[in-house]
């Protein structure tokens, strides 16, 4: 690592003895740091109006107060005054202008109100969950800002853009894991009515989480919809996945079929679990996922049929709805049981695909319910766009991953490092 020049830390010290020389005096006038007339704002003032004076100096050709307009054929024409919203609050600047009115200001642009750390704050603040009101009122709350919920609205919008480009960027070639659900959210198109959004979840070769996609559903949580968006993934490139991970839904595993003839459907052990607790009374679940462990966890799929006769001979009585369910699903469920440990530990995590489904299902809690299918969308987006803003995630995410791959590229040999053609 290289050592810091003695002229860097000289510079250093300079700038905090500036910052400290600051705020004593702000101190000592009774000035506050941060809201109205505070010293962060006047220091905002004063870095964005140095700027625009540089950019029309530029512009011109020539600094304030030196004769040069009659060689340019230009020159300044006063200034106006403006208030833009920024970080730390409300800040009135003043903007020079010239005489034929073509200075085009970069750091604060014609009829721009805020700042872009202002747009950012709010979209990460809807990412959260907020309504356009609870953040305008944070706004005016914090900052002392007044900014309409229309206003909200309009920023937000800005990530449809992306949105529309990230729906439609080209995927890898292979994943070793698809992972498949539904969240359901509330749309008011005429009345209220419950919509599925499908969002489907892959792991890269490198470990890395990647979400392929969202897609708004047009009622029930069907394999003909979902069979639609697997055909959309395999046109944006995706030639094989070794394994889809989806809930016990009809008709799901012949779609997959379809699309990746090679791949190995695995009924979500979590799904299951979810699905037996509806069938059960409360004050049994803890003793029903109980006598259910030894089923999922057995060391080979005989020993999962010994383990899941004497749970249906224990319970089948009370419900055998329960019992049903999980013979309805075997085929699909029992795949795991045949590989690596690592594997079956990946694919009966609740830390896959769930911990996006919890931070979705916070944001649209939240809203209520939605005025439209784009509405819905755009909040769902901005929510696992937001998923790991510290990157910390991704890296306990690729560590713990690495074992699996491992298992992966020795069960499935050849498939993780597909052929060109």
């Amino acid at each position: 690592m290289a050592r810091k020049q003695p002229k860097d830390i000289k510079a250093k010290e300079s700038d905090r003895e500036l910052v400290a020389r600051l705020v004593d005096q702000a101190r000592a006038e009774g000035v506050e740091l941060v809201g109205e007339n505070g010293l962060l704002g006047r220091l905002t003032k004063l870095v964005l109006e140095s700027a625009l004076e540089g950019e029309i100096t530029d512009h011109l050709g020539y600094d304030k107060h030196q004769r040069g307009a009659s060689e340019t054929g230009n020159s300044r024409n006063g200034a106006r005054s403006k208030t833009v919203i920024t970080d730390v609050g409300p800040v009135e600047i003043t903007v020079p202008r010239d005489r034929d009115g073509s200075f085009e200001p970069k750091i604060v642009r014609k009829r721009q109100r805020r700042l872009s750390g202002v747009d950012e704050m709010i979209i990460s603040l809807a990412a959260k969950g907020l309504t356009t009101g609870e953040i305008s009122a944070h706004l005016a709350e914090v900052y002392g800002a007044q900014v309409s919920k229309q206003t909200i609205s309009t920023i937000t919008d800005k990530v449809l853009e992306g949105m529309a480009e990230w729906q439609n960027r080209p995927l890898d070639p292979v994943y070793p894991v698809i992972f498949i659900d539904a969240i359901h959210v509330k749309l008011r198109e005429g009345q209220v009515a419950n919509r599925p959004i499908y969002v489907a979840m892959a792991v890269t070769i490198d470990g890395e989480r990647d979400i392929l996609g969202l897609w708004a559903g047009d009622g029930g949580e069907g394999a003909k919809f979902w069979l639609h968006v697997l055909t959309e993934i395999k046109n944006r490139g995706v030639g094989d996945a070794l394994m889809v991970v989806c809930d016990g839904l009809k008709g799901l595993p012949q779609a997959i079929e379809s699309v990746w003839p090679q791949a190995v459907v695995q009924t979500c052990v979590v799904h299951l679990l979810r699905a037996s607790f509806r069938y059960a009374a409360r004050q049994h679940w803890d003793a029903i996922a109980k006598a259910l462990k030894p089923v999922y966890t057995a060391p080979t799929e005989a020993a999962a049929l010994e383990r899941f006769l004497e749970f249906a001979e224990a319970w089948g009585g009370k419900y055998p709805a329960i019992v049903k369910l999980w013979e309805d699903a075997w085929a699909e469920f029992v795949p795991f049981l045949n590989f690596d440990t690592e594997i079956r530990r990946v694919i009966c995590s609740t830390n896959a695909i769930e911990s996006v489904n919890a931070r979705i299902r916070r944001a649209v809690k939240a809203r209520g319910h939605f005025p439209n299918e784009q509405a819905a969308l755009k909040c769902v987006y901005m929510a696992i766009m937001s998923l790991d803003p510290t990157g910390k995630g991704r890296k306990r995410w690729i560590t713990r991953w690495k074992a699996a791959l491992n298992a992966f590229a020795i069960t499935f040999e050849g498939r993780l490092t597909p052929t060109t053609r």
